[in-house]
């Protein structure tokens, strides 16, 4: 039986030194997952930010806000989006939202699904060894090719999402438990990737010193 995706949330304990088990608590993690959710603007095929969720490691949201981009929406496109008019009227202005979001991910591990999507909506760079895409990870393709979000959710944690308008926090969560329960092996991936990377720059043939050419090409003696 498949499971709704708002459970997908891990209520919260604490320990007698009032110590985070399973947590509920709000706290900017180490690991970070983001998804958003995108109007349209100019002729309406241009897509714009709408709303962006972060959830820490405990997949509890600590950031999620209605965005207010720069251009004129002219879609909603509600029946993906779940974003309607009256959403946007009090919505923060984009550049607040990417600045927050900007410091947010800092120095932190980001996971998503499509993560350049997001990024590139935002506005924003991520250092690659420190992006933890879902659509990317090996185990997770299909003969090489990417499965969407809400097919990895129900083959990989029995969980439904994306049934009609898409909701940010259930796909941020489906997300990071997909990490989660993929961490210990994802990142032994990533850190052999890291280090044969390391070892082809050090592979790399030393560039000869102008003394060097001048040597090579000095006339020999008859």
């Amino acid at each position: 039986m498949m499971i709704p995706g708002a459970l997908l949330v891990i209520r919260c304990f604490k320990n007698q030194s009032n110590r985070c088990e399973v947590s509920s608590c709000l706290c900017v993690t180490d690991v970070l997952a983001m998804d958003c959710e995108m109007v349209g603007v100019g002729q309406g095929n241009k897509s714009a930010l709408g709303r962006v969720t972060l959830v820490n490691k405990w997949r509890n949201v600590i950031y999620d806000e209605f965005v207010r981009p720069v251009e004129r929406v002219v879609d909603f496109r509600t029946h993906i989006s779940g974003i309607r008019p009256r959403d946007l009227k009090k919505a923060k202005d984009f550049r607040v939202v990417q600045k927050k979001v900007a410091e947010l991910i800092k120095g932190r591990i980001l996971v998503g699904h499509a993560l350049h999507n997001d990024l590139k909506a935002l506005l924003l760079t991520h250092p690659k060894k420190d992006l933890r895409d879902t659509s990317e990870y090996q185990p997770f393709l299909k003969v090489g090719r990417r499965k969407a979000l809400r097919h990895l959710a129900a083959e990989v944690l029995g969980v439904e999402i994306q049934n009609g308008e898409h909701c940010p926090v259930d796909d941020a969560r489906a997300a990071m438990l997909l990490y989660t329960k993929s961490r210990k092996e994802w990142e032994k991936s990533v850190e052999g990737q890291l280090r044969l990377k390391e070892k082809q720059k050090k592979r790399k043939p030393r560039k000869k010193l102008r003394s060097d050419i001048n040597q090579d090409h000095a006339p020999t003696a008859s």
